[in-house]
């Protein structure tokens, strides 16, 4: 338990300090976001605004799991390095986005085959490195079964558990990549879901079927490698995302970029994969899956019919233009984010409770 507060609270304090520092470093090298022609034009006022703020909630996060193992005298585990792994690695692909969009001074960083070529290697690699490292019980951080609340069904074997760890991974990260539109809106929605597997580690671990002796019905308990490790992780990303959305919100002193969504996008996925919480992501997490879908159906009614479903796709810029104000859509959306967590949360604890 004291690793989950004191990750979460040097995270916070950390981004609350530092990235008015990055702020600053980027400023001065004039590293401004760049606005697309086809955009809201509310805005063009944030032409400038420095961007790949992401670096400053990703370094937070490694110094807080590092220092709250270093105070507590505990040990990290595979779970908790490989989530951080792949949080760190969609960022780096995400950073070198943002440097050639900065640089070359365009909307389109890297091209598509090298961005894609460098998510399937970070998340292939995650993938298979997390089906590695079995633990006494015989359980490796991630498991080749589907999962919602726990596993379920029989395996899909290996290969496909890649094929669908990789779908996972970049469905997140272009969630959050294509919600982080507007001015601490991917921020706020990731502080609450991180939240949300903040609690559901700590849940996991006190009904772990390592504890069966203990527990009162040792049928309804959780069979994840890491679970506490896991709500470390969800901590210090909570904190680190809490301290930057105080400089994220409106108006912005600083975009996370695709430096920030693709990272953060990587650890909700990385998360849901460890803790066996595949399926009840699409529910956390269910104001990027709504904007994400707003994207495909607009695209898709665009290409067989020639008409817009939207005003503007994402699904946020749809209700700027019908005269709602940022702050407004924001809030409403938190709240919509917020719902979407109080239901999961709900079906996670009714489905241990049914079998307990």
């Amino acid at each position: 338990m004291r690793q989950i507060l004191f990750a979460g609270a040097i995270g916070l304090f950390l981004t609350l300090v530092g990235t008015p520092l990055l702020i600053k470093l980027l400023a001065r090298k004039g590293y401004g976001q760049f606005i697309r022609d086809d955009g809201p034009r509310s805005h063009g006022s944030k032409k400038g605004t420095p961007t790949m703020g992401g670096i400053s909630f990703i370094l937070a996060t490694l110094i807080a799991y590092a220092l709250a193992k270093v105070i507590t005298g505990e040990d990290p585990t595979f779970s908790g390095v490989l989530v951080l792994f792949l949080m760190a690695g969609m960022g780096l692909v995400g950073f070198l986005d943002d440097y050639i969009k900065i640089v070359k001074q365009r909307s389109l960083g890297l091209r598509a085959k090298a961005k894609m070529a460098g998510q399937l290697i970070v998340g292939i690699t995650f993938a298979v490195l997390s089906l590695q490292f079995a633990d006494t019980r015989n359980n490796t951080p991630a498991s080749t079964k589907l999962s919602f609340i726990t596993d379920f069904g029989w395996s899909i074997g290996p290969v496909l558990f890649v094929v669908w760890a990789l779908f996972m991974i970049l469905a997140m990260s272009n969630g959050v990549n294509l919600t982080d539109g507007l001015d601490g809106l991917a921020t706020g929605a990731s502080v609450m879901v991180f939240g949300a597997y903040t609690f559901i580690g700590l849940w996991q671990f006190q009904e772990s079927c390592a504890n069966a002796v203990t527990l009162t019905n040792p049928s309804a308990c959780f069979e994840v490698r890491d679970p506490l490790d896991l709500a470390v992780v969800a901590s210090a990303l909570m904190g680190a995302c809490f301290g930057f959305l105080w400089w994220n919100t409106s108006p912005a002193k600083i975009f996370m970029g695709d430096t920030g969504s693709l990272a953060l996008g990587g650890a909700l996925a990385g998360l849901a994969i460890c803790s066996r919480t595949e399926l009840l992501l699409a529910l956390l997490g269910g104001l990027f899956v709504l904007i994400t879908m707003s994207v495909v159906i607009q695209v898709g009614s665009f290409r067989m019919t020639g008409k817009r479903v939207f005003r503007m796709a994402p699904l946020q810029h749809h209700f700027e233009l019908k005269g709602w104000s940022e702050v407004l859509v924001v809030v409403r959306f938190w709240i919509i984010q917020g719902m979407c967590v109080i239901v999961g949360l709900g079906l996670f604890y009714a489905g241990w409770a049914a079998d307990k």
